[in-house]
């Protein structure tokens, strides 16, 4: 044993951001280990793509630390972005393009070698192979995502961040982004996602931090978060608290939640 400490795929120390006199983030800090999904959960206006956006080096942070496979976002950005893919709140792929020839283009710009076989490759993995002699403008909201997710991942990037992967999709949609990222933990890839769905949240994750008022007021594993509740009440059937109960109880009630001010 060296003693050093494991790198973390992601670790995030007392970090605060503020937009004048709006204080965005507060504090924040949770880890994430290599090869696991962890979901930040928290309503519209928590802080949620701020954070992504420091982890992406696309903000700087005002104070505390971040580091991402082990490089730290402020003093070695240019390494983290090698590191990191990012797929925001809308897929950004080229309408007038095929979907096949949207990945050579991104495996181009990134210079990978052999990008027809790597958008072959993606295509065939992400079940878009039928289509990908098809412009984008006709894809589904699920496929254009699938898409979307399948460009970040030209350069086998260590850590994905999706930031709210599946805004603005049907339920179909939602179905099929959810079995990506599935399969992307599958093949050991490390998975940051940030949602207001605690349904995906509970889908998906390893572990879920719970992200309101730009604090994290909670973080573990899905039972670790039931058991911050009373023990279920036993009537006919023992009923065990959902992370909606969870969320809830954490932040207060939906209406307070609802009611926040929107954040950046």
């Amino acid at each position: 044993m060296s003693g050093q400490p494991a790198v973390q795929a992601v670790r995030v120390q007392d970090l605060h951001k503020a937009f004048k006199d709006l204080q965005v983030l507060r504090g924040v800090e949770f880890e994430v280990a290599p090869g696991t999904v962890f979901a930040l959960l928290g309503s519209n206006g928590a802080g949620k793509t701020t954070l992504i956006r420091i982890l992406a080096t696309l903000l700087r942070p005002d104070s505390g630390t971040a580091e991402v496979a082990g490089f730290d976002v402020a003093a070695q950005a240019a390494e983290v972005r090698a590191a990191i893919s990012l797929t925001g709140q809308f897929a950004a792929v080229d309408d007038v393009l095929s979907g096949r020839e949207n990945l050579m283009l991104v495996a181009r710009l990134r210079q990978v070698p052999k990008p027809g076989l790597v958008a072959d490759e993606l295509l065939r993995r992400f079940s878009l192979a039928d289509a990908g002699g098809r412009k984008a403008a006709t894809y589904s909201g699920g496929m254009r995502r699938r898409l979307d997710i399948a460009m970040s991942l030209i350069g086998s990037p260590e850590v994905v961040f999706l930031d709210e992967p599946t805004t603005g999709l049907d339920p179909e949609g939602r179905l099929e982004v959810w079995e990506t990222v599935r399969q992307l933990a599958g093949q050991g890839t490390t998975v940051l996602l940030t949602t207001q769905y605690l349904e995906e949240a509970e889908q998906l994750a390893d572990r879920i931090a719970v992200l309101h008022g730009g604090e994290i007021i909670a973080n573990g594993t899905l039972a670790e978060l039931r058991q911050l509740l009373p023990a279920p009440q036993v009537e006919y059937v023992e009923k065990q608290p959902t992370l909606e109960d969870v969320f809830l109880a954490l932040t207060g009630s939906a209406g307070a939640a609802g009611h926040e001010r929107e954040r950046r």
